[in-house]
This record gives C-alpha cells, sequence and structure tokens, in this order.
C-alpha cells in the first residue's frame, strides 16, 4: 500500500490534502495512509491556542477547526503523534489515543496501532530531561512551566514500549533518535544546516529515550520532522542472538510543511492483502497498557521504571501470548477502532471571536469508553481527583520555586548529562522572555511537489552497524561511506548561510542582554532567523 508521510503540519491541513490532490493529478497517486511525525495542531478554537507553546504572534487559527467541526472530512485516513507545538489541552484529553476529528487519530501519548496489516507505532512530544522521570500531572489552565512540560517525553511511554516483542514495521517519533545523523549523509546535513555541528559532533543533538527505543523495536521505517530538514538514513542492527535474524531500519526526517517541498513523501509499504481498511487496535500494546496499569503516576514525583537491579520484585511487563489471547477475546477477535468521535469544545467561529475564553480541564468520552473497556486508569479523571484533593497544584507551587528560569528542576537524570549542551536534545525548543514559546511557527502557503514522485529507496544506500551504546565518534571520516547517499539527492533546499552572516532578530531585553531574558542557544537563534527571512521572501 502507499503511505505518505508528512513532516510538522503546523495546522495547516488543507494545504497538507491539497498536495496530495496535487500529486494525484499530476502522477496519479494517492496514498491508502496519511502519517504526520507531530506539530499536528488540532486547535479546536481561541481556548486552545493558549495551550500552544508559541509566541502570540505565530498563534493562527489555520484550518483543523474545519475538520473538527464537520463542515471538511479528512480524504485519507489521517494518523499523527503530538509534537512541541501542539494545543496540548486537547491531545491530553486522548492520552490513550483517539479521533481528534472523523477520519484523523491521534497515537496518544504513546501507541501502536495496525492498518491493513502494518504495525504502527510513535511517540509524542520531545525529550526533556528534567520531565522525563515525572508522571503526567500537568492539566490546563497552564503556566509558563506547565504549558511546556506538558508535551515533555516520559520515561513510562518508554517504558511501556519496551516491553513489545513482536515486529514494528513503522515508527513515529518528533525529535529523532540521538545519534541517527552518523548514519545518513552527515556532511549534506551540517552543509544545510551547519549551526547543528556542535551538538553533531559532540553527539547530543536528538533524543536519548528515541534512540533507545530505536535500538529496542528495530523498526523496518523511523519517521520524524522536528528540526525542519529532510534526512536518510539506514541503520543495520546488531542481532541480540545467533538465533536473530538481522534487522535494519530505514530512517527518514521530513522538513516542515509548506511551501518547503520536502515535507511530505509516499513510499510503498508492503501489507495483508486480506486485511480491512479500517483502522484497528493492536492486541500486545493493549495487553502491555493493562500490564503497566498499575505503573500510571499523576504527580512531578521523579521516579524510574522497575528495572533488574535488586530493587523492585518485578520488571519484566512484556505479555504472554496467553494475555493476548484474553485480550482479543475480549473484542471478540474484532480490532477495529470505533469511530466514535465526540466534539468537546465548542469550533471556532471566524463571525464570532471569542479572544478571552479560558481552556478547561476535560474528560473526553472517546477515553472513559477506552478505559472502561480495558480495565485502565483515566490518566485525566485521575489528575481531577487529585485536584479536588490539592494535592497537585500544591505540590506544583512548591517546587515551582526550585526551579530556576527556564523551569527546570535540578534532576538527576538517567542519562549522561554531563554534556553542556544536554538542553539542546529539544532543538527547536526556544525560550522567549515574555511569549513563553519554542520556536518560529512560520505560516505556510502551498508549494507544488517535485515533477516527479519521490524515490524513497533511493534515500537509502549507506549501510552501518549500530553499536549497543548507541555511542558513535565525531570522527567526520565516517562520512566517505555516504557519497552514494549524496549523489542519491536526498535533499535539495535552499544552503543555509553560516551564522555570522545571519542577521540575528534581538528578542527583547536591553543592550546588555540582563533584563530577565532566557538563553536562546546559537542554532536556534539561527533557525530563528532563517524562518523570518522566509517570511519575507
Amino acid at each position: 500500500m502507499k503511505v505518505a508521510v508528512a513532516g510538522c503540519c503546523h495546522g495547516a491541513l488543507d494545504k497538507m490534502y491539497e498536495t496530495l490532490e496535487l500529486l494525484q493529478r499530476r502522477h496519479n497517486v494517492w496514498p491508502d495512509l496519511l502519517l504526520c511525525c507531530g506539530d499536528f495542531q488540532a486547535v479546536r478554537n481561541e481556548a486552545d491556542l493558549r495551550c500552544m507553546a508559541v509566541p502570540a504572534k505565530y498563534r493562527h487559527m489555520q484550518t483543523f477547526y474545519r475538520y473538527y467541526s464537520g463542515e471538511k472530512k479528512a480524504p485519507v485516513l489521517t494518523v499523527f503523534i503530538g509534537g512541541n507545538h501542539e494545543a496540548s489541552n486537547h491531545l491530553q484529553e486522548l492520552p490513550y489515543g483517539g479521533w481528534v476529528a472523523p477520519n484523523i487519530y491521534y497515537l496518544g501519548y504513546a501507541g501502536v496501532v495496525r492498518f491493513r496489516g502494518v504495525r504502527i507505532g510513535g511517540i509524542s512530544g520531545i525529550f526533556k530531561s528534567h520531565d522525563y522521570r515525572k508522571g503526567h500531572f500537568e492539566c490546563p489552565p497552564y503556566n509558563q512551566q506547565t504549558i511546556r512540560s506538558a508535551y515533555h517525553v516520559r520515561n513510562i511511554e518508554v517504558f511501556k514500549l519496551k516491553q513489545l516483542k513482536r515486529p514494528i514495521d513503522i515508527f513515529m517519533s518528533h525529535d529523532w533518535p540521538r545519534s541517527i545523523y552518523h548514519y545518513g549523509n552527515k556532511k549534506q546535513l551540517l552543509k544545510m544546516k551547519s549551526f547543528f555541528r556542535q551538538e553533531v559532533e559532540s553527539n547530543t543533538l536528538g533524543s536519548p529515550a528515541a534512540s533507545e527505543l530505536l535500538q529496542h523495536l528495530k523498526p523496518t521505517y523511523w519517521f520524524s520532522a522536528h528540526l525542519h530538514v529532510k534526512f536518510a538514513a539506514f541503520m543495520q542492527h546488531q542481532a541480540n542472538s545467533k538465533e536473530e535474524l538481522p534487522k535494519a531500519t530505514k530512517f527518514l526526517a521530513l522538513d516542515k510543511c509548506l511551501p518547503h517541498r520536502d515535507f511530505l513523501q509516499i513510499i510503498d509499504i508492503e501489507h495483508d492483502p486480506s486485511a480491512g481498511d479500517s483502522l484497528e487496535y493492536d492486541a500486545e500494546w493493549i495487553a502491555v497498557l493493562k500490564a503497566t496499569n498499575s505503573l500510571v503516576n499523576v504527580t512531578q514525583s521523579s521516579w524510574n521504571m522497575p528495572e533488574n537491579n535488586g530493587l523492585h520484585a518485578k520488571w519484566d511487563y512484556s505479555v504472554t501470548e496467553e494475555a493476548i489471547k484474553e485480550v482479543l477475546e475480549e473484542l471478540n477477535h474484532n480490532l477495529k477502532i470505533p469511530c466514535n468521535f465526540t466534539l468537546t469544545a465548542a469550533c471556532y467561529d471566524p463571525s464570532k471571536p471569542q479572544k478571552h475564553v479560558e481552556p478547561v480541564h476535560t474528560i473526553n468520552p472517546q477515553t472513559t469508553e477506552f478505559c472502561a473497556h480495558f480495565g485502565l486508569t483515566d490518566i485525566n479523571d485521575r489528575i481531577q481527583q487529585a485536584k479536588e484533593e490539592g494535592s497537585v497544584r500544591g505540590e506544583y507551587e512548591e517546587e515551582e520555586e526550585e526551579m530556576d528560569s527556564t523551569g527546570s528542576a535540578e534532576e538527576p537524570s538517567e542519562y549522561n548529562t554531563d554534556n553542556s549542551g544536554l538542553s539542546s536534545i529539544n532543538p527547536d525548543e526556544i525560550m522567549l522572555d515574555e511569549e513563553g514559546g519554542d520556536e518560529d511557527l512560520s505560516t505556510c502557503s502551498v508549494d507544488p511537489s517535485p515533477d516527479h514522485p519521490p524515490d524513497f529507496s533511493a534515500s537509502f544506500s549507506d549501510i552501518r552497524i549500530m553499536p549497543d551504546s548507541m555511542a558513535v565518534s565525531s570522527d567526520d571520516a565516517m562520512d566517505s561511506t555516504n557519497e552514494e547517499l549524496e549523489k542519491s539527492g536526498v535533499s535539495k533546499p535552499v544552503e543555509e548561510k553560516s551564522l555570522n552572516e545571519r542577521p540575528l532578530k534581538r528578542i527583547g531585553g536591553n543592550e546588555n542582554g540582563n533584563s530577565g531574558i532566557k538563553k536562546i542557544k546559537r542554532r536556534n537563534q539561527a533557525i530563528y532567523a532563517a524562518e523570518d527571512e522566509d517570511k519575507t521572501e
């Protein structure tokens, strides 16, 4: 079957679907499924806009609300994960996944589904070490800390995914797995994005949690977005035993939405021709959710997942074939995900603006039904209970005093934090003085796709063995084996100017820069300046 993969669409659904229609007219190609790798921006109304961690000037309604209201319907089944520019209050209603509009499905904090026999998994958000070991405690109305921490990846989601044993065909993450840039055309990447060099050479670019999942799951395909550049890599995994067959992962990162033509690509995926056209639950994933339900945490307290270190009575939460069979029996062997989309908030009305509506914490009926069916904890219901008891809000007020100016509590991380650039794991997360946003979100316009359909297979020609530690030398000599990738023309965006050649926009404060302004990384400044230049062209 044909699968379209899109990068950050930033709410421009009309333009994304128009691009697919353009491909169909030009090349007679239409996908069976569309995957979006985060920054989807399922914004229903003005209150949702206020729950996005972006500068106010980039809070645009875009076009999702038309699909939410029923005015329009997605012309192709669309499955997406969350990024770091989302209406977090909306996605939070569906922690286990669900429909945000007819024919548009969100995978949840983490999730696995099936379509035509193809197993698709994903994890939402981006990695930030100081929030990684916390529970999902945030709820609207958010403050300047929780509006960001709401989309930070948590260790419990990674732990759940690591319990999977059956093969994964496709996996999505918003930020890149750390070290993946060593398995593709690194030279070309740094030519396009020269301000990545320091983090690439220090091996701090990307998510260590995603790398851990990549090493464990070894999916056939891994798709990401976030860094607004197209990049392909091919990773040959080491077998864990003599009996295990060799596996490899084709990695592809997509550019942001229009007018960048590299934001969307169509690939051919082997599927089960006897399978139906409905999106389905994954029985093993449901069984894992049931097995790990006791680990659900809705507090800010940092904690580690169970491991075989002598401190936990149980550390293996993978499921047996019998447990999977029980799930199938619960569902009467009908895995079809019910089309039970429900409106849970008023839809934006251009003729009646509601600029001062406050976001509220909502329990979505889809989540209530899902949890009741499988005996799972409704995370939002648990948060509501904690709020009523005063524990969540009280704990937060105490901890807030201990946080630094970026909202980062000094906490130990299970990942190596001896590099000063660790915070750059979230490369586009820009801390602003007043706006509280992360990065520039420029509005997009339709840009036609290339005259020829993209050839996905041509992007993967360099094979490497992935070490268990995922730690790779930054020796540039590794690029010499990437000649075929470079010749294949993985992407041809306009070459980035060096940082010194770009006029950097002053974000605020006085000339001395000491008016409480939070530090912005050099690479983020370059991205920010580049975005503003794009808008003026």
